[in-house]
Order: structure tokens, then sequence, then C-alpha cells
């Protein structure tokens, strides 16, 4: 009879000081999957379109000299025309290309200036008599950041702020005039006195008046939204139907916006300086 029990091999011991020698090259081998995956994760994310851009830097303000000329004595420059409005085909394209061009050498957010570019363009059709240049909507623009203090980049892809733009109270406090309501606070969320709002620093009456919603969607106008400010602004600034091209059209129509004359002169600075940058070689 043959014997079936199995012999008691006992197996090598280990050399000291490292693991046996069939374990080496997994260890290697997991290793080397360890470090292939960690540069394919950091090349993906660096390839990726889909992973999040880096924030671009953000740009200082553009200095404004500071100039103070007295009201119909000289109008400021016309800034680098907008792109020609076509009716019927989009200008999407060139408008982006012209604001991304203008934001390089005037600071001034692009989302913003196409706004801006999109009210000139929209004003040179309905009234070309005006002769509004988007550099008075944004010297406007940088007079009222500055005043109420909020940031024109935190605006959303759809044109409206992040956070809504509501001035203190019109109640007749010191240095304040006295404004009542005019809009049953709809607007600004007091029924008592009005305030101003929206990037452009509307009163609820004036906006109430000569409000247009921007992209002809048929919605209702947004005074936080900066694409309706900006094309009311500029119904608002040609309502009168002076010739902004002209020294005393132009401070007509500011003066009209705004009756103190420091702040037509901050308007002015700003806008010529904006005009100026942007038909800089």
């Amino acid at each position: 009879m043959a014997d079936t029990a199995q012999p008691t091999v006992t197996p090598p011991s280990p050399p000291s000081g490292g693991p046996p020698r069939r374990y080496v090259g997994r260890i290697a081998l997991a290793l080397g999957l360890v470090a292939t995956g960690v540069v394919l994760l950091v090349t993906i994310g660096v390839r990726n379109p889909a992973a999040p851009a880096a924030a671009p830097p953000v740009q200082p303000a553009l200095a404004i000299p500071e100039q103070r000329p007295q009201p119909g004595a000289e109008a400021p420059r016309a800034g680098l025309a907008a792109p020609v409005d076509r009716p019927q085909v989009s200008d999407r394209v060139e408008l982006d290309a012209w604001a991304a061009r203008v934001a390089d050498k005037t600071h001034v957010p692009s989302r913003v200036l196409a706004a801006y570019g999109r009210a000139e363009m929209w004003m040179q059709r309905q009234k070309p008599t005006c002769h509004l240049s988007w550099a008075t909507l944004a010297g406007i623009g940088r007079v009222e950041t500055e005043r109420a203090g909020f940031d024109l980049t935190a605006i959303r892809a759809d044109g409206r702020l992040a956070t809504p733009v509501v001035g203190p109270p019109l109640d007749g406090s010191p240095g304040v005039p006295a404004v009542h309501d005019s809009d049953g606070g709809k607007l600004d969320g007091d029924k008592s006195w009005d305030h101003l709002i929206g990037p452009m620093q509307f009163l609820p009456s004036t906006w109430k008046k000569h409000q247009e919603r921007a992209n002809g969607d048929g919605g209702t106008p947004d005074p936080q939204n900066i694409d309706d400010a900006a094309f009311t602004a500029a119904r608002f600034l040609c309502s009168g139907g002076d010739d902004l091209g002209t020294p005393s059209g132009w401070w007509r129509a500011i003066l009209f916006y705004n009756q103190a004359v420091s702040y037509g002169q901050d308007v002015f600075s700003a806008a010529d300086a904006y005009a100026e940058a942007s038909v800089a070689p």
C-alpha cells in the first residue's frame, strides 16, 4: 500500500533585512502604478477643459487724471467705436471681440464693456443724432461705482449683479435730498423713501420712465442688470435731443443725469481717460 501522507516541507526562512523576493516585484509594480496615477491626475487636471479655470488676475484700475472743465467748455473724446449694429444678424462675436480689446486697454471688465458697447450700438441706430459714446457710460459707471461702493466685477454671465445695489434712503437727512417713495417699494424695498438703484444708480421714477430691455427678449427691464441699466442710461442721456458729440450737448445731458457740476467733471475725467486709452496703440 502506497504511503499517502504528504511530507511536511518547511519553507525556507526569508533573508534577514527585507521582504521575501517574490514580494519585491509586487511592491515595485504597485509603486509604479501609484506614480503613473499621480502623473495622469496632474495631466488631466491641467488639460481637461472641464476643470475649473484659474481666475484671471485683477488688473488695477486705470489712472484717471483729474480734469475740471466748465460746463459747455468741451466734451470728452469718443472712445474706440463699438461695432455697427446689424438688426437681422447676431453681432455677439464682434461685440465680444471689441469688448476684450477695450478691456485690455482700459481695465474695465469686458462683460461690463459689452453692455456699454451694446448701448452705443443700439443708440447709433435708434437715435444717430445723439452721438453717444460708450466712454460716457463707462465714466458714469466709474463715478457711481466709487460713490456707492460696489464692485462691477461681480456680474453674472446673464448681466445681473451678484448682489443687488440699493443706495441709502433719500430721506432728507443732512446732505441727502428728500425723495418720497415713487414705486411702492417695488424696486428699492422702501415704501417711504426712494433709493438709487442698480449699477447706474437710477431713481425709481427715472427708471420707470426710460427703462428698456437690452436683449430684446420681451422680458421686464431689470435695473440690477448691467445690460438693461446701460441701455436705459443711454436712452435717458439721449432723451433731450442733444448732440453729445458737442460740448454744449454733452454737458446738458450729463447735468440732466445729475445736476452737480462736480459730478459732470468727474464723469468727464473718466470718460476722456477711457476714450484715450481705448485708441492707444
